[in-house]
């Protein structure tokens, strides 16, 4: 696969600032960071080309010089990049291979949904349904198989996360159901779900939390992370105009993860 490299120069002054930039950049297309050397495939940079400028020029002012953009040498990028990402080793004995994805379990968003999933004590795992809606390397919804779900979807907009997702299933021995989702938004069937897991950009989770209250079961429970403390009135107030209940905010450094209850 041809790769562009977009070329910035940084200077944020608050590193939850980079973390929304860089997440940003990678709702556009880009898959790999490397300092300040955003990687995006070929054929996204002249798909999202005008949008990516937008984003860089917005931030431009405060926090991002916009350098340039090269094409990459003819290079298998994925191979470079597996060769500095080894196998990772989690609680339960899970291994994840994490490829180009996100969410092999060691940053804060994800360490968190992981320790509630180990500890809580207001969700029953064995038997249950549940979605995990951005599944990234398949951590979560491996997770919740190994604790003894019955049925685990694991959902991705991005077809290299649903192939990761479904070698480290195969790695860990486990029963997943893999699917792609182009647009972001769920499309599942009413009351199917006992838990849902989604560790995404806050806008995203606001335009699927009518989806997530319909899809879970009477009393079924959604675990929302992947943002900022600022964003956690917005959210409880978009769930509970779904009828969904706030049970718990949990924190880890900057990051935050909100528990609903139906």
């Amino acid at each position: 696969m041809k790769y562009h490299v977009i070329h910035l120069d940084t200077h944020f002054s608050e590193e939850w600032k980079k973390d929304v930039f860089d997440n940003n950049m990678g709702m556009h297309g880009v898959d790999t960071i490397d300092g300040n050397d955003y990687y995006i495939p070929s054929e996204l940079w002249q798909k999202n080309k005008s949008e990516i400028e937008l984003l860089c020029r917005l931030a431009t002012s405060q926090d991002v010089t916009f350098l340039g953009v090269e094409e990459c040498p003819d290079e298998n990028w994925n191979a470079v990049w597996e060769a500095e990402h080894p196998m990772m080793e989690l609680p339960m004995g899970v291994k994840i291979i994490p490829h180009c994805a996100f969410g092999a379990g060691h940053h804060e968003t994800t360490a968190m949904m992981i320790d509630a999933m180990l500890h809580t004590s207001t969700l029953h795992f064995p038997q249950s349904t549940i979605l995990d809606h951005g599944t990234g390397t398949g951590v979560l919804a491996i997770f919740a198989k190994k604790l003894g779900a019955k049925h685990v979807v694991a959902i991705d907009i991005d077809d290299k996360s649903v192939t990761n997702a479904r070698e480290n299933a195969d790695l860990n021995q486990v029963d997943i159901e893999t699917l792609l989702s182009t647009s972001g938004l769920l499309n599942v069937q009413p009351a199917t779900f006992d838990l849902i897991l989604a560790n995404i950009h806050r806008n995203v989770l606001i335009a699927n939390m009518p989806t997530y209250a319909a899809a879970l079961t009477s009393n079924g429970q959604l675990w929302l992370s992947g943002f900022y403390e600022e964003d956690c009135p917005i959210l409880i107030r978009a769930a509970r105009e779904h009828d969904l209940q706030w049970l718990e905010t949990r924190s880890n450094g900057d990051w935050r993860m909100l528990m609903f209850c139906k």
